[in-house]
């Protein structure tokens, strides 16, 4: 395929097609079920899903099929289904990922935003779901569309739209064993959920963390006391909770005490890091609104990608117990509430890291204080499988084509559950995961945007897989 042509139609594609229905997307309040209990009578979820089936119909795909699978109890996920063009049936299935489910909009957007209307401003599709993924889906057609228009060939691709990935995707497993008849042999996984250190080349991410996620609470008494009364008397939940989650983590540090949650990074990988930093310096921290005053944890740019990406970490990401300042009286607590988020080195054992949690939370408590533990949530990370030369050769020929230099790899600190599942699942497949969720998309927190023009290169990129990958 001509490279010029093909981001030509990319691009109109894009502009004529995508964005409008993007637009709309956008307008629909689909927030993941673990933020809206009643999603299925809310129905945002199932409109989101029908929204995105409908502006596929309508692209004229040559035999596709398209089906709203839904399993009782779960959320809706969308299959989109594109044989493979003549001669090119011998390929195995691309199977390309992405979701529909939203954060939640949160507060504090800039003047003239929100995350339910969407606006393009500086080049840029601000909204929820926008960049965090509603763009997958729709990048996905439009790469198939513009290697067909362009002489390129596609074996069978499977487009997989799940509708619960912001909530740690709990159906997703269910669905792709339900499916794996359907899905058949898949030699190559498309994950465009993922995200680029800068917008002028192509980024490959090669890890993603692990999670382990509990909910603690610490009581001491069955009702508040005045504190002038029983302080002394009666221990602090809040001194017991510091107690505790010092056997965790070195506050001096932030260093996590938990050896289930390190392992040795490999060699491979810690020089891919510090190709990276090279390639694009000061992209770890770019973009990160600190504090006036306020440093990173290492001023090693090398480290930083290493604490990020294949480090254990804590944060405490939610609280009961403690009144608004407000409120407070002079009041001895009953109980604190916290809850606690680690994320996990991407080849850690997810759940001997949550046993020893657990254990640790639980035994030789200070003073007897009862400890509860609820909500608890382990997934495994994702170390890429190497890539086959037919594979690496794609990818060096799309970047060079489209981005005009060599791709770059990246650790992404977060999670994707789909990517360990189907690397359990499928072996032997081939996996590319990129995205265009860059410096400024804002994923999860006010003001959440598309960089227009990197979400049309990185199409073009993926039409260029997929035409390599019918053909080798």
């Amino acid at each position: 395929m001509e490279s010029t042509a093909l981001f030509s139609t990319v691009s109109r594609v894009w502009d004529d097609a995508v964005l409008p229905s993007l637009s709309e997307f956008i307008a629909i309040p689909a927030v993941s079920p673990a933020f809206d209990p009643d999603w299925a009578a809310h129905g945002h979820l199932a409109a989101a899903v029908a929204h995105v089936k409908s502006w596929i119909a309508d692209r004229d795909l040559p035999g596709v099929e398209l089906d709203v699978v839904q399993l009782p109890e779960r959320t809706p996920l969308l299959l989109v289904d594109i044989p493979a063009m003549p001669g090119h049936e011998d390929a195995g299935t691309a199977l390309l990922y992405g979701h529909l489910d939203k954060q939640p909009p949160v507060d504090d957007w800039a003047d003239g935003l929100d995350a339910w209307t969407p606006v393009i401003r500086d080049g840029r599709l601000f909204g929820r779901g926008a960049a965090d993924d509603g763009y997958a889906g729709y990048a996905a057609v439009a790469a198939v569309q513009a290697l067909r228009a362009n002489g390129g060939a596609h074996g069978r691709c499977v487009i997989m739209l799940e509708a619960c990935e912001e909530s740690g995707s709990p159906d997703l497993e269910a669905y792709v064993r339900h499916l794996t008849d359907r899905l058949g042999r898949v030699t190559l996984v498309v994950c465009l959920d993922s995200g680029a250190a800068d917008y002028e080349r192509m980024w490959l991410t090669t890890s993603l963390r692990g999670m382990v996620q509990a909910t603690a609470t610490v009581r001491v008494l069955e009702s508040g006391q005045h504190s002038g009364m029983v302080s002394g008397i009666v221990p602090s939940s809040f001194r017991v909770f510091r107690q505790l989650l010092d056997r965790i983590e070195d506050s001096a540090t932030g260093r996590i005490a938990i050896a289930e949650m390190h392992v040795d990074v490999p060699a491979g990988r810690q020089a891919e890091i510090r190709e990276s930093v090279s390639t694009a310096p000061g992209f770890a921290s770019a973009g990160i609104p600190f504090a006036d005053g306020v440093a990173p944890v290492s001023g090693d740019e090398v480290e930083q990608v290493l604490n990020s990406t294949w480090g254990p970490t804590l944060s405490v990401i939610g609280a009961d117990g403690l009144p608004k300042p407000a409120d407070a009286g002079n009041v001895l607590r009953p109980f604190t509430t916290l809850v606690l988020s680690f994320r996990l080195p991407p080849t850690a054992d997810s759940a001997a890291a949550l046993e020893a949690v657990v254990k640790t939370l639980t035994t030789d408590v200070p003073y007897g204080a009862h400890v509860e533990l609820t909500r608890l949530e382990n997934a495994d990370g994702w170390n890429a499988p190497e890539l086959a030369p037919w594979l690496r050769g794609a990818l060096d020929s799309a970047s060079q084509d489209v981005f005009g230099g060599p791709w770059r790899t990246l650790g992404v600190g977060g999670s994707i559950p789909f990517m360990g599942l189907l690397n359990g699942i499928y072996p032997e497949a081939q996996f590319v995961a990129t995205g265009a969720l860059g410096p400024g998309s804002n994923a999860h927190v006010p003001d959440e945007s598309l960089h227009i023009e990197y979400a049309k290169k990185i199409t073009a990129a993926i039409a260029k897989v997929l035409d390599a990958h019918a053909r080798h």
